[in-house]
């Protein structure tokens, strides 16, 4: 036996042997051949590199044995260990002491011995142990196979007898502690042609102990984006629905679409059943959504107009999609079908079209948009479907079309930025939409809000029945001077023009009662507004320093044009939701939509004081007043729907409006907006948050909001609205936490329209607000977690209000329970329990 001490280092170009002195390069030749002939037979000019510090050719027993540090690269896999034989005679490479074997996707084997191939591809392996590392929506999984005999075939399948699978990272105090979760089987094999890892009489174990057992069954590798097969369980249970069970298979039918099929038992309703298809293009993307059942039990629910009671198939069909023209033009949609409004609700069924920002609805559109560097267009229409027991969807409009573009140039010559804002909006609807401004809710209609006396004095109209339309165009142009003492001077002008085309219908429903608002006739309307004016500012700096600086800023604004005409006779469709505060002080035009154009001569003033300092530290006061100093106040003539008045801006002197904003650090953060009285200074609007950040001291956060808002019943809100939402999480441990919010009904007023006569008068055709003695939960949360690299787990309990549409003045509770549990890579399922089930709002029977 001869012995040589080498480095043997082969590339696709060359070989480079070094060598120790009085080596001889024919045997170290020989060497190099003798590993890399057999596998550059297969392989074409695939080439071998070795590097050990030292080499023994055994002639005799036709091997060649490398030790100390070795390393072998082949075809992006890396063999190291303390000692690696290779046996000519069988072609087989043997690894001892230390032994790793990564791949090229980056896993990494580890293992007392192997016995492999000479291309390392195949063979087995004692006491494997195998990482391999993945990103899983943009945070890294690393999951981990053990097993003590394992046997690799064909490059691609991996066997472990008596494995164990877990994504959980070992204790580092005590490596032999079993992981979070773990499963063991007596065989799992990992295809990785399949990209499966199928498990054979397997168990899974939390801490060590067995929690439930499976003959067989698969899972997706963790390199897995989406693959053919079945997802995680729903569990659901109810009053209503009873006990339920739904499988979701998910079929990958091609790369760019797919189909999910989710069948769903309920022991009181019968089968639900869910499709989902995705379609991806070249150009875009959309889907198809389907759910439908056949109730078995219809009595669970209320009769209409209460509950869907009278049906007994329900259903909704829904699609999103959207598409790009090119660079700057897309086009899409997103469109919901219900059998009624209820259905999604009841069977918490994913809706991509609910919107329940303001009101609880489903928004159907069809839409165009094109932007560019300074443009933007948007074309589309709507479709509106109310989801609560007091929606009539007969007033509900229907909108089509919206057309808004917008466009922003800087003229040459006078600089400055001219604006370009156009918009065409048409509805119709077939009922009217009344209210009450009085403390009488009239019941004649069931649930539906309506008036005891159509008359201006004591009823609003929110939309009329018919049709409306309007085109609206309006240029503006605004620059801003510095003059050398520092004052910012900003003159500005716009002019503004509205064309309406109105035709009401008086006939049937309650539509004949509009007569007593505007008159019959289809109205072709003009309206125009010039407008001119100026805004100062003088910001007064000074320096605090090193440690921050302070401004003090007096701002004035007037603007001057003519009176706005036709209050009144015009519908208001897009402009109810007046607020006068901070945020709206210096609007040119206060009035939050088109179908209303503010006139007349107007000054804002304010005054502005900021400090920022040290640490993040800023504070900011705003407190200012607008004046109508001539011509006709818009806000003090009430439109169909009254707005502006209660405004805090119908005088000719307005309401005082302030901000006050603190953040100490960027850990703390106040920040407080109200309206006051302008002769008494009574708060007539109030709203107030804070946030805290505790860490690194606690690992608490919590945020408060309180808001208080007086009666305004010329404008429907006939008491005080006043309420406090708290929230807090505290991180226990790096792991666990525990979390919570509150929402407090402060106003104690228990609402009849709401409650559907929670109590009434002694004229049963009339209900009334009642007062109640103390405050109400409006809604709770609490719940707790865990979460680490491997595992999550929440348990929540809920409960929200749910209005009982019988005439009891009772008010349910909505209480739910839920559990959810992830384990990564695995497996997620999620349990919802329906503690109650009552509660008129989604249909449901006691």
């Amino acid at each position: 036996m001869k012995r040589l001490k080498a480095t043997i280092a082969t590339s696709a170009v060359a070989v480079a042997l070094s060598y120790a002195a009085g080596s001889t390069p024919a045997l170290a030749q020989s060497l190099n051949e003798a590993i890399t002939s057999r596998v550059q037979s297969s392989s074409g000019q695939d080439r071998l590199l070795v590097d050990a510090q030292e080499i023994v050719y055994d002639n005799d027993k036709n091997t060649i044995s490398a030790s100390g540090d070795v390393q072998m690269n082949y075809q992006g896999r890396t063999l190291q260990a303390d000692r690696v034989i290779y046996d000519r005679n069988t072609g087989r490479v043997f690894a001892e002491g230390n032994a790793r074997l990564t791949d090229a996707s980056g896993t990494v084997a580890t293992g007392d011995r192997f016995e492999l191939t000479d291309d390392f591809r195949d063979g087995f392996i004692d006491s494997l142990r195998v990482v391999q590392s993945t990103v899983d929506n943009g945070r890294p999984v690393t999951t981990r196979f053990s097993a003590p005999r394992a046997e690799r075939s064909g490059g691609e399948t991996t066997v472990f007898e008596s494995g164990t699978y877990t994504a959980c990272e070992p204790c580092k105090d005590n490596p032999e502690r079993p992981p979070l979760w773990q499963v063991k089987a007596a065989r799992i094999i990992h295809n990785n042609t399949e990209q499966t890892i199928y498990y054979e009489d397997a168990r899974l174990e939390l801490f060590g102990l067995p929690v439930a057992y499976l003959p067989y069954f698969w899972t997706p590798d963790p390199t897995v984006k989406r693959k053919t097969g079945f997802l995680s369980p729903r569990y659901v249970y109810s009053n209503t629905l009873g006990f339920g069970l739904g499988v979701p298979f998910f079929w990958a039918i091609a790369p760019n679409y797919d189909l999910t099929i989710t069948p769903t038992y309920l022991s009181r309703q019968g089968l639900l059943g869910q499709v989902e298809w995705r379609h991806r293009l070249e150009t875009g993307a959309y889907n198809i959504r389907a759910a439908g059942i056949s109730q078995l039990d219809s009595d669970a629910f209320l009769d209409s107009p209460y509950g869907p009671g009278d049906r007994e198939f329900r259903g909704s069909l829904e699609t999103t999609g959207q598409f790009y023209i090119n660079q700057n033009w897309r086009w899409g949609w997103d469109i919901a079908l219900v059998s009624d409004k209820w259905f999604l609700h009841n069977y918490s069924i994913r809706s991509e079209s609910l919107s329940s920002l303001y009101l609880k609805e489903s928004v159907s559109t069809l839409y165009l948009q094109g932007q560019g560097d300074r443009s933007f267009f948007d074309l589309r229409g709507y479709y509106f479907q109310g989801l609560s027991t007091s929606d009539w969807q007969k007033q509900q409009p229907i909108v089509a079309p919206v057309l808004d573009y917008n466009k922003r140039i800087t003229p040459s010559g006078i600089g400055g930025e001219f604006s370009l804002d156009v918009n065409v909006t048409s509805l119709s609807r077939e009922a009217a939409q009344f209210e009450s401004t009085t403390k009488e809710r009239p019941t004649i209609f069931g649930p539906y809000d309506t008036c005891a006396i159509f008359s201006p004095e004591s009823c609003i109209v929110r939309g009329i029945s018919g049709s409306v339309s309007r085109a609206s165009v309006q240029a503006s142009w605004r620059r801003e001077f510095i003059d050398p003492v520092g004052q910012v001077w900003t003159p500005f002008a716009y002019v503004r023009a509205d064309q309406f085309w109105i035709a009401p219908d008086f006939n049937g429903y309650q539509n004949y009662e509009l007569a007593n608002f505007i008159d019959g006739e289809d109205d072709y309307l003009f309206r125009a507004t010039p407008a001119i004016g100026l805004e100062y500012r003088f910001p007064l700096v000074a320096s605090l320093g090193t440690s921050g600086q302070q401004i003090l800023e007096p701002i004035a604004q007037i603007i001057a044009r003519p009176n706005e005409t036709r209050i009144g006779r015009l519908p208001n469709e897009d402009a109810q939701s007046l607020v006068f505060d901070d945020t709206s002080l210096f609007e040119w035009d206060k009035f939050s939509g088109y179908d209303r154009a503010e006139g007349g001569v107007r000054a804002n003033v304010g005054l502005q004081y900021t400090v920022t300092g040290a640490d993040d530290f800023y504070a900011n006061v705003l407190f200012g007043q607008s004046y109508q100093l001539a011509g006709r106040n818009s806000f003090r003539q009430g439109d169909l729907a009254n707005v502006g008045l209660e405004s805090g801006l119908e005088s000719r002197t307005s309401d005082y409006v302030g901000r006050l904003q603190i953040s100490p650090n960027q850990n703390f953060s106040f920040v407080t907006r109200a309206r006051l009285d302008q002769e008494d200074f009574g708060l007539s609007r109030l709203e107030a948050g804070l946030g805290a950040n505790f860490n690194p001291l606690v690992p608490l956060s919590t945020s408060v909001t309180y808001a208080r808002y007086d009666a305004q019943p010329e404008i429907g809100f006939v008491y005080p609205r006043e309420g406090i939402l708290t929230s807090a999480r505290w991180d226990i441990t790096p792991n666990w936490y525990i979390s919570g919010s509150i929402l407090l009904d402060l106003d104690r007023y228990l609402r009849a329209r709401d409650t559907f006569l929670a109590q009434y008068t002694a004229n049963p055709e009339t209900a009334v607000y009642n007062r109640q003695n103390y405050a109400s939960v409006s809604s709770l949360s609490v719940g707790m977690g865990y979460i680490d690299e491997c595992t999550t787990f929440s348990v929540n309990y809920t409960m929200t209000p749910r209005d009982v549409a019988v005439y009891s003045g009772e008010k349910d509770r909505n209480h739910t329970v839920s559990l959810r549990l992830e384990l990564r890579t695995l497996g997620e399922a999620t349990i919802s329990q329906n503690l109650d089930g009552a509660g008129s709002e989604d249909g449901v029977a006691n």
